[in-house]
């Protein structure tokens, strides 16, 4: 049996489509149906179901995949093995969120680096973008906050985000004690946002998870880095809502005050991402597990 033509079958299997699995390989997509179709002749067994979107594999689909990927992956590993054998360092393309990636992932890969292991990062604000140039081959490593479907990609639950409701001490003065925590949202209506996009992503999950509202105003203030969102809050441009791992320092600091501790706080979780079966080379994997095991302490 050809390999070419395993090759192909896996990729399909685990896209779960013929044309992501014809990016996947720099093939067209008929190229890719044609294989799959000559695979499906010698074996003399459908392989995949064609459906409206994608394909879905068939009991002896599954069954082959399960057989023939682990080879598969080790036979990559084995190439990969060889192409940098003439040289220590092995780059990792690692892509996230801006302010996660620069203030967790990064720093946490520092012993890795010092020991040969090149890092390029990309920082993408969308989940969608991140996990499609990982699906594309363009990462080995992505960070998301969300978890990805399918077979194509592997995620790994990583750490969970606490956001906090905070404000410059003057917005605080002007709210009174107990005044958000009795009359809830409504007190909050005169008071600009700071927020990193006209959606109000952190803003409407903070709000829909402790005041089971929408916010009823538009963001004063748009900028698209939670950093550049902390400074702001701190300026005391307006009210913001932010990870407790980013605005800590600057409570301690008292430059802003949380305005509410609810029982139960908002969360978001970070997923850690690869392409299934790239955790069989070994700098991925090294990766993986370093930031994995950082990650108990965020």
């Amino acid at each position: 049996m050809d390999l070419a033509l395993l090759r192909t079958f896996v990729t399909v299997h685990r896209a779960g489509s013929f044309t992501r699995a014809a990016a996947l390989l720099g093939l067209s997509q008929p190229a890719v149906t044609s294989q799959i179709r000559t695979l499906e002749r010698q074996l003399g067994r459908p392989l995949f179901l064609r459906r409206a979107r994608g394909v879905t594999p068939t009991t002896v689909g599954d069954e082959l995949a399960q057989r023939a990927a682990p080879h598969l992956d080790a036979l990559v590993e084995i190439a990969e093995a060889g192409i940098g054998a003439e040289s220590p360092v092995r780059t990792l393309h690692l892509a996230g969120p801006p302010e996660f990636t620069a203030l967790r992932a990064l720093p946490a890969l520092t012993a890795l680096i010092a020991q040969g292991l090149a890092v390029r990062s990309t920082f993408l604000s969308q989940a969608e973008d991140t996990l499609d140039g990982l699906a594309a081959g363009h990462h080995d490593l992505a960070l998301t906050t969300a978890r990805p479907r399918g077979e194509l990609l592997t995620s790994t639950a990583l750490c969970d985000e606490e956001h906090v409701l905070v404000a410059a001490p003057r917005w605080a003065g002007r709210l009174g004690p107990g005044a958000l925590r009795h009359k809830g949202a409504v007190v909050l209506e005169q008071l600009p946002l700071v927020e990193v996009h006209e959606s109000l992503p952190l803003v409407s999950r903070y709000w829909a998870a402790v005041f089971d509202s929408p916010p009823a105003t538009s963001a004063a203030v748009i900028a698209p880095d939670l950093r550049a969102v902390l400074a702001c809050a701190v300026a005391g441009a307006g009210l913001a809502v932010l990870p407790r791992y980013l605005c800590q320092d600057a409570l301690e600091r008292g430059e802003v005050v949380a305005l509410l501790d609810p029982p139960v706080p908002p969360l978001r979780t970070y997923f850690l991402v690869v392409r299934t079966g790239t955790l069989s080379l070994p700098h991925i994997a090294r990766a993986h597990e370093w930031l994995v095991r950082a990650a108990v302490d965020w």
